[in-house]
């Protein structure tokens, strides 16, 4: 399975950047770009291992749901 670098934009809309069969090289270009990255773009590079493009961009985009023993009055 490969690795994939997405651009995460606003919205959540996703822009492939590379894909690469070795997690290394993947970390390697991805930490690249995200020296390149302006903070204030609001913009993501992500690194994701997953069987094809399609799955990646689901898995990328999709809600998680709120753990609730993080969150509450508790704190």
């Amino acid at each position: 399975m490969p690795y994939y670098v997405f651009r995460l934009g606003m919205f959540k809309v996703l822009e492939k950047q590379a894909e690469w069969t070795s997690f290394k090289a993947a970390k390697k270009h991805v930490n690249e770009l995200r020296k390149t990255l302006d903070p204030k773009s609001g913009d993501q590079y992500k690194m994701i291992f997953a069987e094809n493009e399609i799955a990646a961009q689901e898995t990328l985009t999709a809600e998680r749901e709120l753990d609730k023993t993080l969150s509450g009055d508790d704190w």
